[in-house]
């Protein structure tokens, strides 16, 4: 088909985001694309860590731009945020719907499938009359890798 089929990932979500506001009456203006394309490249990030990357290449854009930039995505569900531990929300291309696994010990954020959560929301509706938004939440935990090191460093300490 089109040239937006073959081109890379970031290239065709950036093209597919820019249908997404011409589907609602909204251009893709300088400032909107340099924020997209901080999220599409950082991934989670705060506004702050948007702002900052965006100033590397654009210093004249503020922290005022970039959170009215964010508050606007977020409305036409372009980008989506989540509290994933203390400070500031983290922002993301709404791209898919997951939970969030974030590690305690080493700050590290996974995604992890949505259907995961779908027992624990039956239940919720079911039991509570209670309709979870999952997609909103983050998981607090222990990643793979520091439990692997944990381990590493017990076996190494029970080793005379």
């Amino acid at each position: 088909m089109g040239e937006v089929e073959t081109a890379h990932p970031i290239a065709r979500r950036r093209a597919e985001l820019r249908e997404v506001l011409h589907g609602r009456g909204m251009r893709m203006t300088p400032q909107r694309q340099l924020v997209l394309d901080a999220l599409l490249e950082l991934g989670h990030a705060t506004p702050e860590q948007v702002c900052a990357h965006v100033q590397r290449t654009t210093p004249t854009v503020n922290i005022t731009t970039v959170y009215r930039t964010l508050e606007l995505l977020e409305s036409l569900s372009v980008v989506r945020h989540t509290h994933l531990g203390h400070g500031a929300p983290k922002y993301s291309v709404h791209e898919h719907e997951h939970v969030h696994l974030v590690c305690h010990r080493c700050g590290r954020v996974d995604e992890a499938d949505l259907g995961l959560m779908s027992d624990l929301c039956g239940t919720l509706r079911e039991q509570h009359g209670f309709a979870l938004d999952a997609s909103h939440l983050a998981l607090s935990g222990t990643c793979a890798d520091c439990l692997r090191g944990a381990r590493r460093r017990g076996a190494d300490e029970e080793t005379p």
